[in-house]
């Protein structure tokens, strides 16, 4: 069983941590590990109307962000890596300054030192250089820093198509194939 991490923080675009525990949940060899910050469960209930028992019900395993000594904060616990989804600016500042001081930096900081990997569905524009220079430390740092940019190729229908194609591309980036992201000149 393969434990994967999915962090949820206050940025909007909270369907993208949601969308990615759900489709999760179909992987059969794949064991969840969240983690919500308080501002995130607040975004759930403007942006999707989704109460913190709902949310917190779609993981495997759930741990309080306040919790530096759960599991997941230490690299002897192995994963599968990371995905912070949405990434806020004060989060993608915790891990591009190493700053730990709750789970979600902690247990980014964690895979990237074990060279496990981190995805970042960084949610803000537009970009100022402060912005920019946190996504390069972070990038060298060995995070991903993904922007959730929806991908037209497909013919999206509906935003569901969009956020599940972003979704799903992201958990490309860990071997994590779905069938319901559409690749390009894929005749499905």
């Amino acid at each position: 069983m393969r434990r994967f991490i999915v962090a949820i923080t206050g940025a909007s675009g909270i369907i993208y941590g949601v969308r990615a525990l759900q489709l999760l949940r179909a992987v059969e060899d794949i064991e969840t590990h969240a983690v919500i910050s308080p501002s995130a469960y607040r975004t759930a209930q403007d942006e999707i109307d989704m109460s913190a028992d709902a949310l917190k019900g779609l993981a495997d395993v759930v741990y309080s962000h306040k919790d530096i000594g759960a599991a997941i904060s230490s690299g002897s616990f192995r994963t599968a890596g990371m995905l912070v989804a949405p990434c806020s600016v004060k989060t993608l500042s915790g891990i591009a300054n190493c700053y730990n001081d709750e789970l979600i930096v902690r247990a980014a900081d964690v895979c990237l030192k074990e060279r496990r990997r981190v995805v970042l569905l960084f949610r803000e524009t537009p970009l100022h250089a402060g912005h920019i220079a946190l996504m390069d430390q972070a990038t060298r740092n060995g995070a991903i820093v993904m922007p959730p940019v929806p991908a037209f190729y497909t013919m999206p229908k509906t935003i569901d198509d969009m956020v599940t194609q972003t979704v799903g591309r992201a958990l490309d980036l860990f071997d994590i194939h779905l069938p319901a992201v559409r690749r390009w000149k894929d005749d499905g």
